[in-house]
């Protein structure tokens, strides 16, 4: 008989199609093989209801509660007159604690499993000691509103500042009373380490992965692309800020020059809910916004390039990961390829700033270095990158 197992999510964990819901959706999909899962996630995209029959399949309980994200923005200013971070109360909701509660009456559990720190509420305090609990932050997302406020300006910078201070104090709260505490990449945890030091011992990394057998050249892909563009291609969702920043920099700092040496030199945006920000780059010459698109591989077969400007970042980017799977060229800042497993100029290549991706996404059009880049790309993902193998690290924390 399965053990069971608790699993709080803040985002449905299906479809895999964005960064945080394709890690999510592999540790629910290699847990099933072992545990009866009993899984509780929130739902912000009216259009993802109808994934839950596929998360069914996996579990042997769903509770899905709605989010509105303008309703829980709300909810959380009241915060703003204590000292609690405002992902708690964005991220609460009664009917969700209530059934969390009853589980616990009902069932019990070998373990607990968290997937980002602000779903830690519902499983704190003495009630819960006697079960074991683990918990995916992911990234330090106290760091990661840090680098929001020194990017903004008066009020979001203090908002920011803000919430960098008090979501800390609350994800090593977490890490105190949970056995164990792991990150997306080695240097996320060590980072945390450093932030935390009184819960070093318990704090570990689990690496993204690939589906290899998904994401391979090895498939006759439909380009979607005219005839003769020269490609770069930006995967992600287009309502993340850091996903908007980078795009936007791309688009109106480097595309520019790029189509002075390449006339042919296209910028595609691939990647579902485009902000107004978004949408208005496709007035420029040279970018297409394409939306939400069914299969983003033929996108990243048939481009030339596939670029990763991001300017914020956390952890390892699975757009990254996804491009070099597909034997692409990937031309990266410092920061998407953070916490990477990836030689810098043999599977990768890094552009610091503007006037070094121009070069390199020159060099690379006018030159052969894509045949070797990308192969050798997809033999690092191949060797480093397996769900598999990276989730035996967690399926180990479970066990105790």
């Amino acid at each position: 008989m399965k053990k069971k197992l608790l699993y709080l999510v803040h985002r449905i964990p299906y479809p895999p199609n964005k960064g945080d819901k394709i890690r999510s959706f592999n540790i629910l999909k290699c847990l099933a093989r072992h545990y009866e899962i009993h899984l509780a996630t929130f739902v912000d995209d009216d259009d993802d209801w109808q994934h839950r029959p596929a998360l069914e399949a996996y579990c042997a309980d769903v509770y899905a509660a709605p989010l509105n994200p303008a309703v829980a923005k709300l909810k959380s200013l009241p915060a703003l007159l204590g000292s609690a971070p405002l992902s708690l109360p964005y991220y609460r909701q009664v009917g969700l604690a209530d059934w969390v509660e009853a589980q616990r009456m009902r069932h019990e559990f070998h373990a607990v499993l968290v997937f980002s720190s602000a779903m830690a509420q519902y499983v704190m305090g003495e009630r819960w000691s006697g079960v074991r609990r683990v918990i995916d932050f992911v990234d330090v997302d106290s760091d990661k509103w840090r680098q929001y406020a020194a990017a903004k300006s008066w009020p979001m910078n203090w908002i920011y500042r803000r919430e960098g201070r008090t979501l800390l104090a609350y994800e090593r709260k977490v890490a105190a009373c949970f056995d164990n505490s792991f990150f997306v990449s080695e240097q996320e945890a060590d980072l945390f380490k450093s932030l935390a030091p009184e819960a070093a011992p318990r704090v570990s990394f689990v690496n993204n992965g690939v589906d290899t057998d998904y994401f391979t050249p090895q498939q006759d892909y439909v380009s979607p692309y005219a005839e003769g563009e020269q490609v770069m291609v930006f995967t992600g969702a287009m309502d993340y800020w850091a996903n908007v920043d980078a795009v936007s920099w791309f688009a109106e700092q480097v595309l520019p020059r790029v189509r002075e040496r390449h006339a042919r030199a296209r910028f595609y945006i691939v990647g579902s809910r485009p902000t107004r920000q978004v949408q208005q780059l496709a007035d420029q010459d040279g970018v297409t916004v394409t939306g939400a698109v069914k299969d983003i591989r033929p996108y990243l077969a048939h481009a030339c390039i596939a670029v990763a400007p991001l300017r914020l970042a956390r952890g390892v980017q699975n757009k990254v990961l996804e491009a070099m799977a597909m034997a692409r060229p990937v031309v990266a800042t410092p920061q998407a390829l953070d916490g990477l497993e990836a030689q810098v100029g043999v599977e990768v290549l890094q552009a610091d700033n503007e006037a070094a991706f121009v070069d390199t996404l020159d060099t690379l059009m006018q030159q052969d270095q894509a045949d070797d880049l990308g192969p050798a790309a997809r033999r690092r993902v191949i060797e480093s990158y397996s769900w598999q193998h990276n989730l035996s690290r967690l399926e180990t924390m479970l066990a105790g």
